[in-house]
């Protein structure tokens, strides 16, 4: 497992509500409720400064999904569809905290100037099985520097 994938995942974990869900998969979710997955979606490179000397700043964002499958019970379920949806908003808010006071993993090479976004939670799909799979984008923009020798 790479290591960005695996401080998201642990840091995915760290949640304080995630003990709803029993596991969090790589890449696949299951169909059963109380379940989740997370999907690496790749790296981007913003942008990509060069000093005088030839050492060179890169900003780059990793990208992934969360995707939690949480129980529904048919339609209408306003309480469930209420707790699934408190459930999506209290997580997002919870990574904007971490990252604003400084208790996210660092990714890059210079910790105080990256930030970790969650957003757009919303509702993916709902199955007849009584499960509704709900998506959340998850970003990590770090600064990488590389030294000329």
């Amino acid at each position: 497992m790479s290591d960005a994938l695996g401080k998201m995942r642990t840091f995915v974990e760290g949640f304080p509500d995630f003990d709803i869900l029993g596991s969090l998969e790589i890449d696949w979710t299951d169909e059963v409720p109380n379940c989740a997955g997370l999907f690496p979606a790749g790296m981007v490179e913003v942008s990509r400064k060069a000093d005088i000397t030839g050492n060179v700043a890169v900003t780059n964002q990793y990208n992934f999904a969360l995707y939690a499958r949480l129980p529904k019970m048919g339609q209408p379920d306003d309480a469930g569809a209420e707790l699934n949806a408190s459930w999506v908003m209290a997580f997002q808010e919870w990574v904007q905290a971490q990252s604003v006071l400084g208790l996210a993993p660092a990714f890059g090479d210079n910790p105080r100037s990256e930030r970790i976004a969650a957003s757009n939670g919303a509702l993916y799909s709902a199955g007849d099985e009584g499960t509704a799979l709900y998506a959340v984008q998850l970003s990590v923009r770090f600064e990488k520097r590389y030294k000329r020798s």
